[in-house]
């Protein structure tokens, strides 16, 4: 049996970068929602820090968090955000 993996993504844009880091990270999450065994991608705000974004990530399996990764979207998200933001991200699994 496959167990889900929960991902929290931290994205911090940078100076003078946040609208075009949120319109990169918008467009990631229409075409990312429809990779295989992505059960959540939802883009979420710190309302303390407003250049810190979250992206809270549900996958069905390490394979397709896996796939993910080497996916179009991802490798497009990523040059959009080359020097306009810093990435921070934790995978995580339940606690039985």
């Amino acid at each position: 049996m496959t167990q889900p993996i929960a991902v929290v993504a931290t994205i911090t844009a940078h100076a003078g970068h946040r609208q075009a880091v949120i319109d990169a990270l918008r467009t990631a999450v229409a075409a990312v929602r429809l990779e295989p065994g992505c059960e959540q991608y939802v883009l979420h705000e710190d309302m303390d820090e407003p250049n810190r974004l979250i992206m809270i990530e549900r996958w069905s399996s390490m394979a397709d968090l896996e796939a993910h990764g080497r996916g179009a979207a991802l490798a497009t998200l990523g040059g959009a955000l080359k020097d306009r933001a810093d990435l921070q991200i934790s995978k995580l699994i339940p606690v039985s």
